[in-house]
């Protein structure tokens, strides 16, 4: 309004000046009152001329792309350009602060665990960020604003859906089926829907291992608690001779024992299980074990198996001492256990030339193992033979126990086998972990053979 009442005010002015003027030319001619018209038609037309001229450079500025500044100038244009100007400049910045923070909530759910989508009023993709199309197994360029249902065909999804049952997840096999997803769909605006997706194959895996573990766990204790208690029944009831009283007692600690090897295994897992990993600055000789696991091997063994043990002298490990003899006895004690009579073990300490890992190994020429079974070893009660195991004293965790130690102390465990050519369990520790006395290493290896 101001600016109205400025140009006004002006306008008047130049009329009042072209009118003076125009009765002074006029007088000198004798046609003061002509000259008056004239004279402010003609302060008219200029500033009419003039506002003109500045009005067609704002509007051509205004059809540009406005990089350059706007026309400047004194007076209504002048001014209405500059405000132009700087509304365009400040929703510029708006629009540009606006982008800023979608770009950074856009990046904010694409670092997202979980897949997020964008629905339409009419079930069509807007958005997904890249876990969510690699959950669906869609494109999220290509298949904008193409219907979800037409890519995702998974009928619990569709049904979910069409139903417009929102409150619960629905749970289906992902469209490449590597997966199983758990997807929430949630309404937001009008009529759009946000779909969140969330791969749950791991905790599907996990919850069914609990569930196999619980089983497990329970399966292995009832047995040898209902043995017992057959036995205590019996003492309580029936009247024993001399003879059948000492196998009566001898087979309830047998079930004792195993009760009790079971529980110490469990207690055992449940230990490394929650321990933090042992420190890499404590050395534990490999030589005393080695000779401890003979020990325990030919006390197993009873002179039944040609028990051999080649190591590489003054060798040391950084890592726990009990858990270290723990994952090595039992690969001993497997082997013992499942190999024939007369059979050979074969135990070796290595240190390799190639990258400085070490390697323990225990091979024997037992039962030997079919390969589909290989990859499961290691689960818990896991048995290729459940009869046999028990009958040999085993629990079914050992193999379990000896992967936890050795992946706490950086390593691995390698199993080679196949059924009558016996079996190499090689247990392999990083370099960093190792390293060789070389005053007591000297070169030499360390033999021993304890024939059957």
């Amino acid at each position: 309004m101001n600016l109205i009442l400025l140009r006004v005010a002006s306008a008047l002015m130049a009329m009042a000046i072209g009118a003076a003027l125009g009765w002074i030319v006029g007088s000198l001619v004798h046609w003061p009152h002509l000259g008056v018209v004239v004279g402010a038609a003609l302060s008219v037309g200029l500033v009419a001329l003039r506002d003109a001229g500045k009005g067609r450079q704002l509007r051509a500025w205004l059809r540009g792309g406005q990089d350059q500044p706007a026309p400047r100038g004194t007076g209504l244009w002048g001014e209405l350009g500059y405000r132009v100007e700087r509304s365009l400049r400040l929703r510029e910045r708006e629009t540009a602060q606006e982008q800023t923070r979608l770009q950074q909530f856009l990046s904010a759910i694409e670092a997202s665990p979980n897949g997020v989508m964008m629905l339409d009023a009419n079930d069509q993709i807007t958005w997904c960020n890249s876990r969510a199309a690699d959950d669906f197994g869609i494109d999220p360029e290509r298949d904008r604003l193409q219907r979800v249902t037409n890519l995702v065909r998974a009928p619990a999804f569709v049904a979910h859906l069409q139903l417009g049952k929102l409150d619960e997840p629905v749970v289906f096999a992902s469209p490449k089926g590597r997966a199983t997803l758990s997807v929430l769909v949630r309404p937001y605006g009008e009529g759009m829907k946000l779909v969140l997706s969330q791969d749950i194959t791991e905790r599907e895996r996990t919850d069914a291992m609990r569930r196999d573990f619980v089983a497990n766990v329970s399966h292995e204790i009832r047995t040898p608690l209902t043995v017992l208690a057959g036995f205590v029944e019996t003492l309580a009831t029936v009247p024993l001779t001399a003879i059948e009283h000492p196998r009566v007692l001898t087979l309830m600690r047998q079930q004792t024992d195993r009760i009790q090897s079971l529980v110490s295994d469990l207690l055992t897992l449940a230990q490394l299980e929650g321990s933090p990993r042992p420190d890499a600055d404590r050395w534990v000789t490999v030589d005393t074990l080695l000779q401890s696991v003979l020990v325990d091997a030919q006390a197993l063994s009873c002179g039944r198996h040609r028990i051999t043990l080649e190591a590489q002298a003054g060798s040391q490990v950084a890592g726990v001492e009990t858990e270290l003899s723990s994952a090595m006895a039992n690969l001993v004690s497997n082997a013992v256990r499942y190999t024939p009579d007369g059979g050979t073990i074969d135990i070796h300490w290595r240190i390799r030339d190639s990258d400085g890992c070490a390697e323990y190994e225990v091979r024997d020429s037992g039962i030997g193992i079919a390969r589909e079974h290989l990859p499961r070893l290691t689960e818990r009660f896991y048995r290729v033979d459940g009869s046999r195991s028990r009958d040999t004293g085993g629990t079914g965790l050992g193999l379990a126990i000896v992967k936890h130690v050795a992946q706490r102390h950086g390593g691995e465990l390698d199993i080679q086998s196949e059924p009558g050519k016996g079996s190499s369990f090689k247990l392999v520790f990083p370099a960093a972990r190792v390293r060789v006395n070389a005053g007591r290493a000297a070169g030499a290896a360390v033999a021993t053979d304890a024939s059957a």
